[in-house]
């Protein structure tokens, strides 16, 4: 019997591991990199263990680093959670040669279908090899045979651009998963990406636990996931079902896992075999009311399933919180998450608590938040206001595109594929800023300033503070008199340092405000307060390209130099945070007239990466 199990994994899935440990009486350790001494995984395990000597990035990929201190600290068995080495067969060997117990299926499992190229000769099929694509093959994704969660991936439309994508992929992978094979295979413009989680015993006994609908992501990585997956045949459903048991079977699966297809037009295309635990694994849980963290620590044990799993109820979908700018190509954004608050009624899965610093090493992922209901329609609602209720201080995230792709007329209509965000992404990250929000951080601000003398008997200008707004600037003007604070076209209903109340035409509205310095949020909404003067000294040329995060200058184009003749949208530069690759484009045709930045360099927000001119009319 486990008594004592070591996470080898970080974040909202260590947590999530460490909590289901803590309710069944399993003491746990954790590890941790440098940047993660205080990360709320290291926090709340019984133990914590420093990976020495690693580079941030890496730590997690040192199989041989998390097996000595599993046995340092005690640990009988290791939980791989997701990513890093969850699919690696020489990690799961490794642990197993140490004589700890490893919660997961069997290294030749893992070998069979962790490796996607294998997975579909398994299965029957074959990958396209890269050399032989035509132009009649077009489109075609370029895929990291090894792990998941969209890294490693590129879609292909023209030919000439094959080459750069393998490469980029091949780098993407060696990064996230410590193997650079990647494979090529067609790509269904429309397709939905839906998915089956099995839990299989050491009995014989396999579980085919309804299906998922992955459909929306960025980046080839998923952004809401859903159970069971709408709008499917009973016979679609019946036959995904059976080709994740057989696949699971092929293989003597041991464990929990999840097969993927592609369905379109009424047919299931297989794409691969996750064989570990799923981030969206929760939805499932709560349509069958099962714990599958603690599933899989029965399972490792050597207890049966039941000949037949639960009953499934309701409907629950997930969406997956990040902290990052979807209307600028999904930049990932760092700093301090100052408050993170979901209402009471929806589950929230997360790695950080208030006050945590979100870094540059790891995926930008802040949260899961789930919610289950007798009805698809109902889970939507619920989810869908409590997101945006949520209190979220901080840095930039995507949660207004959650509550709007959640609200959209296609996704509700389950009429969605993984195209959604090549259509909508523009429509769906569209400013619709409150236009008032900026008046009351200023009212906030202006609190109790009226008591020292702000008003006088002769009238006065009024008062001027300018903010950020979804890439906008907003000036806004109030005044103090005798009675208090006033402004234009409302009536202050009352103006507190926290809470900010104005009648607009008869309807009284209220603000919450909390400021962090020159961040304010109103509500739901994210404002930065700006200098009353502008900087006279901050000026920057035209066509200046600015590292939109911090980050690592992993390559730059071969053959690029100063003095160089550019095209409109050519890449330039390409950036390595949290483990995706961001290129960095040529704006407009032009000159390179600067690059100051060089291969290997560690930059800022803000800095100066290129300049391009473009040329006078």
């Amino acid at each position: 019997m486990i008594t004592t199990l070591l996470v080898a994994n970080r974040g909202e899935i260590a947590c999530r591991i460490v909590r289901t440990c803590r309710e069944t009486g399993i003491r746990t350790v954790a590890v941790h990199s440098d940047a993660d001494e205080n990360a709320l995984h290291a926090r709340v395990a019984d133990m914590a263990v420093r990976l020495p000597g690693v580079a941030p990035a890496e730590t997690y990929l040192r199989g041989d680093l998390i097996v000595k201190a599993a046995l340092a600290a005690g640990a009988e068995a290791v939980h791989p959670g997701y990513g890093f080495l969850s699919e690696n067969a020489d990690f799961a060997r490794a642990v197993l040669d140490a004589g700890l117990t490893w919660i997961g299926p069997s290294p030749e499992a893992i070998e069979a279908m962790a490796s996607k190229t294998r997975a579909k000769e398994l299965m029957g099929l074959a990958p396209l090899d890269a050399a032989d694509v035509t132009q009649a093959d077009l489109p075609v994704l370029v895929k990291a045979a090894a792990g998941g969660g969209g890294r490693g991936m590129r879609i292909v439309r023209r030919l000439e651009e094959l080459s750069a994508a393998l490469e980029g992929a091949r780098a993407e992978a060696t990064s996230a998963f410590g193997d650079g094979e990647v494979f090529v295979e067609p790509y269904l413009e429309h397709g939905r990406h839906v998915e089956v989680q099995i839990l299989a015993d050491t009995h014989g006994t396999v579980w085919p636990l309804g299906t998922r609908d992955c459909s929306l992501q960025r980046r080839h990585q998923k952004v809401i996931e859903e159970a069971p997956a709408p709008a499917l045949s009973e016979g679609l459903a019946e036959e995904l079902r059976t080709l994740a048991v057989r696949a699971a079977r092929s293989v003597s699966y041991v464990g929990a896992g999840t097969v993927e297809f592609l369905v379109a037009d009424g047919r299931a295309h297989f794409l691969e075999m996750n064989t570990r635990l799923q981030v969206e694994h929760p939805v499932t849980e709560e349509v069958f009311g099962l714990d599958l963290v603690a599933e899989q620590l029965r399972i490792a044990e050597g207890r049966a399933l039941p000949k037949d799993p639960p009953r499934a109820r309701g409907h629950a979908i997930e969406a997956r919180l990040y902290a990052e700018d979807p209307a600028r190509d999904w930049t990932p954004q760092t700093g301090t998450l100052h408050r993170l608050a979901v209402p009471a009624g929806v589950r929230l899965d997360t790695g950080y608590s208030d006050g945590d610093t979100i870094g540059v090493h790891y995926d930008p992922m802040l949260a899961k938040v789930v919610a289950h209901a007798p009805t698809r329609a109902e889970a939507l609602r619920k989810l869908a206001g409590a997101l945006d209720s949520a209190v979220i201080h901080g840095p930039a995230t995507n949660r207004d595109l959650l509550v709007r792709s959640l609200r959209h007329e296609e996704f509700t209509g389950a009429r969605m594929d993984t195209g959604f965000y090549a259509r909508h992404l523009a429509a769906l990250t569209s400013p619709a800023p409150d236009p008032y929000a900026p008046l009351a951080a200023a009212l906030a601000d202006a609190h109790g300033r009226s008591r020292f003398g702000g008003w006088r008997n002769l009238p006065s200008r009024p008062q001027v503070k300018r903010y950020e707004m979804a890439g906008e600037e907003h000036e806004v003007h109030y005044t103090h008199t005798r009675d208090g604070l006033t402004a234009e076209g409302v009536r202050v209903v009352h103006a507190g340092a926290r809470v900010v109340v104005l009648e607009v035409d008869g309807v009284q509205r209220r603000f919450e405000v909390s400021a962090y310095g020159n961040q304010v949020h109103v509500n739901a909404i994210r404002l930065t307060a700006l200098p009353r003067f502008p900087d006279p000294t901050a000026h920057l040329a035209p066509g200046s390209l600015l590292a939109p995060m911090p980050g690592t200058v992993v390559r730059i184009a071969e053959g690029l130099t100063e003095g160089a003749p550019v095209q409109a949208g050519q890449p330039l530069i390409w950036l390595e945070a949290m483990k995706m690759q961001h290129q960095i484009s040529a704006p407009a045709a032009g000159t390179l007239t600067a690059l100051p930045v060089t291969a290997g360099q560690q930059v800022e927000p803000g800095t100066l990466l290129a300049v391009v001119e473009e040329p006078s009319s």
